[in-house]
């Protein structure tokens, strides 16, 4: 590098550096002790393998070697979520009164977290089989556990959501947002989603925080289960309802929108695609997209 090179670079160096001294949002240096992102994501791919640990190894297993297996991820994954989650709980603290928990609150979290293993196992069983089932394309179960984008989708969902669920701040949202960017797939750790979940295709999809979804839904490609525009503040209160409910075995096909808390599709309706609704539709619905409007076929 040539001295006129590397004087640009100190010039530079120093510009950004004065420029942490202006007071904006973004410029905190030691106020908190931020969780790490890289760690966050590193846990959480213990946690799939794990989930799905034929699919991680690179060797045979047996029954022998099962436990030493399991173990090989659960360990550093849980030395890794207790640090992540006392940074993420020691800022919450720093950044509001309400953020203060007791000491051993990260080993609980983490440890209730990894109790749920099992179940979540169960859970996203029946998920791949509802992709598998759903999916005339879908040539084997284990081509949908690796290349589905809706399997991944919802495997980070399960388990963000079981952190948010224990009220752990930052890490489920770091873990959603993770899963966002490599499947263009957008689930909010707070929805709350039933068994037998299918995505099918999947770019686009947006499913907002208070969202309820039923047992045996399948939704298209580009739907939006959102809130209607609200400014922050009351109004927008985190404990109010501001996303839809889809009932049990619900269709939604490519590009509907469905905004609102009090919006509920009906159990066994079909939602068109490019359909738009803001309203609930009883049990049973077809609703499809036509020139004029959006017309319920019961």
């Amino acid at each position: 590098m040539t001295t006129q090179r590397l004087g640009d670079l100190e010039d530079v160096i120093g510009q950004v550096a004065a420029s942490y001294g202006a007071g904006r949002l973004i410029d905190s240096l030691g106020t908190a002790n931020l969780p790490n992102k890289r760690q966050v994501i590193e846990a959480l791919n213990h946690l799939k393998a794990v989930t799905y640990l034929g699919y991680y190894t690179t060797g045979d297993l047996d029954e022998g070697k099962l436990r030493f297996a399991i173990s090989s991820h659960i360990y550093p994954a849980y030395e890794i979520l207790v640090e992540q989650i006392r940074r993420a709980v020691d800022y919450e603290g720093f950044r509001s009164t309400t953020g203060a928990r007791d000491a051993d609150w990260p080993v609980t979290a983490a440890v209730g977290l990894m109790r749920t293993l099992p179940e979540l196992r169960s859970m996203l069983s029946k998920d791949v089989l509802a992709a598998f089932q759903g999916d005339p394309a879908a040539n084997s179960v284990e081509e949908v556990i690796f290349s589905y984008p809706s399997i991944e989708a919802i495997t980070v969902h399960r388990i963000a959501h079981e952190l948010h669920r224990q009220g752990v701040p930052m890490l489920p949202r770091i873990m959603a947002e993770h899963a966002h960017s490599i499947t263009g797939i957008d689930i909010h750790p707070g929805a709350e989603i039933g068994e037998s979940f299918f995505i099918d295709h999947g770019t686009g999809v947006v499913i907002g925080e208070t969202s309820t979804i039923g047992n045996n839904v399948k939704i298209y490609q580009g739907v939006t289960l959102g809130a209607m525009s609200l400014e922050r503040g009351p109004a927008a209160d985190r404990g109010t309802k501001r996303h839809p409910t889809l009932e049990d075995h619900v269709t939604i096909y490519a590009g509907a929108t469905i905004l609102g808390g009090q919006t509920t599709i009906g159990a066994h309706s079909t939602i068109g695609g490019n359909v738009w609704l803001v309203e609930s539709v009883p049990p049973g619905s077809r609703i499809t997209f036509e020139t004029h409007g959006v017309r319920p076929k019961v």
